[in-house]
């Protein structure tokens, strides 16, 4: 963390900068990884739910997709209100809301009440990332923000690995109290959003000036660094800012991430089902493992390529090679989709593409666009791109055959495939920061 040298006598600014960071970090890495585990573990529960309900793979894809409609929509309002109530109070508010429908999706009888239960879900969950994102402009000066996004975005890839491995042993060990496996999946997995959501209700402080780990002199020392900083931005007037909506470099950008997210939630969701129907004899618990390795190589690769990409400074080209390392494990997979093993190594490159974009996808963002629209700019990009998370479940659950979810495989591929060809132009602005982020 960078220090201060301005800093009043008696403020360690190293410290204070250390304190915030393990304070608020694992609180946001917490909600962010549930949030994943939530969003994810339909497709473990449709193993067994498929047939308590009667849902094919066309009308499981609908059901998944169907989360990101009100979710997509809701973003920004849900920033607005957050600005209006305060980060404890509304973060405290997404968790308690999506853990509770959650756990009442596990009780659902039919599939219109699972539709329901889904847009509730997306209702409830809208505006989590760029919550936290905004909440992180409260707590890290411009030059600390990219660590302190960094510190809770591993979340993504953990929380997929977590939920993986526990639904299902949940599905092959636990039918308490008369009630199928999968509904168990929903419960279990409903309870920790709650639990964190109260304990931030209680416990967060919205902004340094209410932390009470921090004293007097440390807290306006921190709050007057951040202030300073958006006193200096605001020169760059409201009107720019709302040009940034209709800029085409945006736009551009915004379609090549809604392309990577059609590949990104089609993996999510449909993971269980891919490695089911490689397996066919697999027990829920075995599919839950299994689809636990391409996670586990996702978040090194994670962590490696974002090293790697910082060191040689070629964010477009990394980029591409990690999209196409991920159209390559798609390719892998339906190929060979007769071929249990490599198809499981066509899914852990997938995942290792996928993960590995992330970073420098975000990094290449930010340097192609003009400080004036960073902000603006990349939040239309993220929620452009979050649409995808509808448009890949929806489309692989209809192309997808009863016995045969692996060729619908085709339709992210073909999509990412055109993302490595976009990536090619783009350019660099002149006067572009740096910056962390991901799709939500």
């Amino acid at each position: 963390m960078a220090i201060n040298t301005s800093a009043p006598t008696g403020v360690d600014t190293s410290r204070v900068l250390t304190t915030v960071k393990r304070s608020v970090i694992p609180v946001a890495f917490l909600l962010y990884m549930f949030n994943y585990m939530d969003r994810a573990s339909i497709g473990y529960a449709q193993l067994g739910m498929s047939s308590d309900l009667g849902i094919d793979l066309a009308t499981y894809g609908t059901v998944a997709a169907i989360f990101f409609v009100a979710y997509v929509v809701l973003e920004v309002p849900s920033n607005i209100l957050m600005k209006k109530f305060g980060a404890r109070v509304w973060l405290a508010r997404i968790g308690v809301t999506w853990g509770l429908i959650t756990i009442l999706t596990g009780f659902v009888q039919n599939t219109p009440q699972l539709y329901v239960a889904r847009i509730l879900l997306g209702v409830a969950e809208a505006g989590l990332f760029p919550g936290l994102l905004l909440y992180m402009t409260y707590w890290f000066r411009s030059q600390d923000r990219s660590r302190g996004i960094a510190g809770f975005s591993l979340a993504q890839p953990i929380a997929l690995l977590v939920g993986s491995a526990t639904a299902g042993v949940i599905l092959d060990h636990v039918d308490w109290f008369g009630l199928s496996s999968w509904r168990w999946v929903f419960i279990i997995q409903g309870v920790p959003p709650v639990l964190i959501g109260l304990w931030v209700l209680v416990f967060l402080a919205d902004r340094p000036s209410k932390a009470r780990w921090l004293d007097k002199d440390e807290a306006a020392w921190l709050e007057g660094e951040i202030s300073r900083e958006y006193d200096a931005e605001d020169d760059g007037h409201m009107e720019i800012s709302m040009a940034a909506l209709k800029d085409p470099k945006i736009l551009y950008l915004a379609v090549i991430n809604l392309l990577y997210a059609v590949g990104l939630y089609g993996m999510t969701f449909f993971l269980p089902q891919v490695v089911a129907q490689l397996h066919p004899g697999y027990s829920p618990t075995n599919i839950g493992l299994v689809g636990a390795i391409p996670y586990i190589c996702g978040a090194v690769a994670m962590l490696l390529v974002a090293r790697y990409s910082d060191l040689v400074g070629n964010r477009k080209l990394v980029t591409m090679a990690a999209l196409g390392v991920a159209v390559i494990g798609l390719v892998v997979t339906m190929v060979f989709r007769d071929s249990p093993n490599v198809g499981i190594v066509g899914l852990c490159l997938l995942a290792i593409g996928v993960f590995s974009y992330l970073g420098p996808f975000w990094a290449l963002a930010s340097e192609a666009l003009p400080r004036a629209q960073t902000a603006v700019g990349l939040a239309v990009v993220n929620a452009i791109a979050s649409a995808g998370g509808f448009f890949g479940p929806y489309i692989i659950g209809k192309t997808a055959a009863a016995d045969d979810v692996v060729f619908s495989l085709l339709f992210p591929a073909i999509c990412m495939a055109v993302a490595v060809v976009m990536l090619a132009f783009v350019k660099p602005a002149k006067d572009a920061p740096a910056a962390i982020g991901q799709v939500a």
